[in-house]
């Protein structure tokens, strides 16, 4: 049984930030001495991010490009009292969230039902996946008034597993389509990571701050019996969990924002565990990890890229798609992989094709698409 991809919908921000300048506001909240707002800069730089779309700081950015002095601005997001000033709450942020993130949900899922051909009202199952944001109704009751959906469409949420949630919620719409042949299911991705910037300085929070960015992608998925035979189907889907690796990427819940930890030790994981899964995992139907003719690896930055290059024998021209995704929008967490596969999809690339993610765990997630 599979799932095949009938459309796909990507939204994002309507404001970019340039690295450069997302560095320079972060140096205004973040750095206490010359040398860390000396390094700052430079961490931004390895990145590999030319630009990110980002509903947090736009503001920021726009006041300090007018050389607004820091006491002065207005934004919401900007600490008014010292170094000591955290932010806001995570209750105002999730004020944000709750205004914004249906908004990019609606145009992203429009984009993949008018792609599929498809009106709002043939869709039957609706699946959400984000680990940025929390309320109820969410965003995917939103949806049906804002698609035009049935209400008797059914739901599943997938919440809270970090940037390879597209990859879980894809093995949900593929159980879908196995247990009911007729079903028409919505995939939606949405992240805004940005509500979550950290202020003050912590060297692995900076480097997320660096890194994430907001977005939203969305599948149409039909049984394979269903689609043309040209369209692309989820095959199979895997997933093996990095034995004592629960230290190496965490997303916990704090008083301001959500808090993430990101060892330097995850790439060095995934290099020494994701071959011999990879290899065990492709086994099962008749292929190797020479035979994957494209790629759609999820960039948690350049040198989770090269961690996974280098032990799957791989180039960086594997991972093309893979790099222009995160120069051109940053890492948006869960939606990325469905930014990336879009490309490879515009593009005619070969299959089969692995898309691959990972996540706090840690957690290698990965899809097969034939």
């Amino acid at each position: 049984m599979s799932l095949s991809i009938l459309g796909l919908g990507t939204a994002l921000p309507p404001n970019s930030i340039l690295q450069a300048e997302a560095a320079e506001a972060a140096k205004r909240v973040c750095c206490d001495n010359a040398d860390e707002a000396a390094l700052l800069p430079v961490l931004y730089r390895q990145t590999g991010i030319r630009k990110r779309h980002m509903v947090f700081q736009e503001h920021m950015v726009q006041e300090i490009r007018q050389g607004t002095a820091l006491e002065e601005l207005k934004s919401e997001f900007t600490p008014k009292g010292g170094a000591a000033d955290r932010g806001p709450t995570t209750g105002v942020r999730m004020k944000r969230y709750r205004t914004e993130a249906p908004v990019l949900a609606e145009q992203a899922c429009g984009r993949a039902l008018e792609q599929a051909n498809l009106p709002p009202t043939a869709v039957t199952h609706l699946v959400t996946v984000s680990c940025t944001g929390f309320s109820a109704p969410g965003p995917d009751i939103r949806l049906f008034r804002q698609l035009g959906l049935s209400p008797m469409v059914q739901r599943v949420n997938v919440g809270f597993m970090g940037c390879h949630g597209a990859l879980n919620g894809l093995r949900v719409a593929r159980g879908l389509v196995a247990a009911d042949p007729d079903a028409v299911v919505l995939l939606c991705a949405i992240e805004l990571c940005s509500l979550h910037f950290h202020y003050g300085w912590d060297p692995k929070k900076v480097v997320a701050n660096a890194l994430f960015a907001d977005g939203a992608a969305a599948i149409v998925g039909v049984h394979t019996d269903s689609a043309p035979v040209d369209a692309w189907r989820v095959a199979a889907t895997g997933s093996c969990l990095i034995p004592d690796s629960e230290f190496a990427m965490s997303w916990n819940i704090g008083d301001h924002g959500f808090d993430m930890t990101l060892s330097t030790r995850v790439p060095n994981l995934i290099g020494e565990h994701l071959r011999p899964f990879m290899d065990r995992w492709l086994a099962r139907f008749d292929l190797s990890v020479g035979q994957i003719a494209s790629w759609a690896i999820h960039p948690g930055g350049p040198r989770i890229l090269r961690s996974v290059e280098e032990p799957l024998g791989i180039s960086s021209e594997d991972t093309v798609a893979s790099r222009e995704i995160l120069a051109e929008h940053g890492n948006m967490s869960s939606p990325t992989v469905l930014f990336i596969l879009d490309r490879l999809r515009q593009r005619n690339a070969p299959r089969p094709c692995v898309a691959l993610g990972f996540g706090p765990g840690l957690v290698a997630e990965a899809a097969l698409f034939l």
